[in-house]
């Protein structure tokens, strides 16, 4: 991070700084007021995680079990807002935490900022390998041949559905779509509206929830990236992708759509959810969502299954494509300058131990990243599709995001290409060429930067 903040100009170098010592600061305040100093003997290490409510819940019982398990290490868990970037300034600072809880995206990026502490050793001495994991979860923490985060809860999305509104409108419940194209006839046939054309219910649509709209062409076998140095954002597979987008608002009218959207409510976590109020009958969504459902939509579990999950359609000529699913992972990481960090390991031994993983996901209503699952497992989870979302991310269809440091602009140029596609500003064509021509020139200008800095590290540890 020092090394970073070295190539800004001075005053904004000195800006970051005064900044992270700030923060530092007031973390190492807030602390000291939030945990006592120790008179137990125990060393202990600070934990910082981003989960509140049931998700913090879930994992205070674990780092209970695991202070409970010994005597000699004692985890302070600490939630912290805003984890992503207090995190960055606080070990900029030289204050960081002993463990922190991060998403998987933010790996390379806080890697390329020398704000991470390699695994390699740690886990090769504690016998923790790939063959631990579910293989799409073990490389989400390897970055340039190198490990850097251990999963803890993950994620798959599936296609859910209301079953009640298939029976209604004489589709076979138990028989979800298989292609896009048979999704786009029962779209068809589900969506409902009104004799001025207003749209009361949608069979599916791209932008609920609107929350993965990079996403799309992977579903058609695209790609973002070359794995090297090339971006690969207009390739045909994506362009077909955003094709399909583009197909909804010709057949049900770009302002119709997002009028029907904005009428959706606010909020995810309530009753007034698309999905759950039964205004959109089909869409896209994660092994979390039965935790809403189940609080927030009782009506669609009681007494009879009215929801179900299936494997998102993929396209009929291409059947290779089937199972795909879109993957995504929390994960602790050691930040480098962590003060206990052997210590904060041995805790992060318990919590990717069977049982430690599976009381976090259990309580999480998560599937587990580990690649053996206990019976007990299935048994008590509460999801009915559980087994679905476990088994999905095995396919080698199943993708995530791709370990780029530019990531959450990449990703934000995306969704403002979904937006221009969908209200129909712009040809898919011309969305993803003007976007593969905007990004690649800053994906190569961050290798290189990158490139430099580490040539610039490598001349000054050789002249110690």
């Amino acid at each position: 991070m020092a090394a970073a903040l070295r190539g800004l100009k001075p005053m904004r170098a000195i800006t970051l700084y005064t900044l992270a010592a700030v923060v530092a600061v007031s973390i190492w305040i807030s602390e000291r007021v939030a945990v006592p100093p120790p008179k137990d003997y125990r060393v202990h290490i600070t934990y910082w995680e981003k989960w509140t409510g049931f998700e913090g819940d879930a994992i205070r019982a674990v780092v209970d079990a695991f202070n409970r398990s010994q005597d000699r290490i004692h985890v302070d868990l600490l939630t912290v807002s805003g984890i992503q970037n207090k995190l960055l300034l606080a070990t900029a600072g030289g204050t960081p935490p002993d463990v922190a809880g991060l998403w998987s995206y933010l790996v390379p990026q806080y890697v390329d900022a020398r704000a991470l502490t390699p695994l390699d050793e740690r886990c090769a001495r504690a016998g923790i390998g790939p063959e631990d994991y579910v293989p799409v979860y073990w490389r989400a923490g390897v970055y340039r041949g190198a490990i850097y985060a251990l999963p803890t809860t993950p994620g798959s999305t599936a296609l859910h559905y209301n079953r009640a509104l298939f029976r209604e409108v004489g589709l076979d419940p138990d028989r979800p779509p298989r292609t896009i194209e048979e999704l786009d006839a029962f779209a068809e046939k589900l969506t409902k509206k009104r004799p001025d054309g207003k749209m009361v219910r949608v069979g599916f649509m791209h932008a609920e929830p609107g929350w993965w709209h990079w996403a799309w062409g992977y579903m058609f076998g695209g790609r973002l990236w070359d794995g090297r140095d090339r971006l690969t954002l207009n390739c045909p597979e994506n362009l077909r992708a955003y094709e399909w987008i583009a197909s909804y608002s010709r057949k049900y009218g770009a302002r119709n759509l997002q009028t029907f959207k904005s009428g959706l409510g606010t909020l995810f976590a309530s009753p007034e959810n698309g999905f759950l109020c039964g205004k959109v009958a089909m869409e896209i969504q994660g092994v979390w969502m039965h935790n809403f459902i189940s609080k927030y939509a009782p009506q669609m579990t009681k007494p009879t299954l009215q929801w179900a999950a299936a494997p998102f359609p993929y396209p009929a000529d291409r059947p290779d494509l089937a199972g795909g699913t879109m993957t995504e992972a929390d994960c602790v990481v050691i930040p480098r300058g962590a003060r206990h960090p052997d210590e904060a390991f041995e805790f992060i031994r318990f919590l990717e131990s069977q049982k430690g993983m599976e009381l976090l996901c259990l309580l999480q209503g998560k599937h587990t990243p580990l690649s053996r699952v206990s019976p007990e497992f299935y048994a008590r989870h509460p999801n009915p599709y559980i087994k679905l979302f476990y088994e999905l991310p095995r396919n080698r269809t199943a993708f995530a995001v791709p370990p780029i440091g530019i990531w959450p602009e990449l990703r934000d140029a995306l969704t403002a290409v979904f937006e221009e596609v969908l209200l129909e500003q712009k040809t898919p064509k011309q969305a993803l060429d003007d976007v593969q021509a905007r990004m690649q020139p800053k994906f190569e200008e961050y290798l290189r930067r990158i490139r430099l800095r580490e040539q610039a590290e490598g001349r000054t540890h050789r002249g110690r």
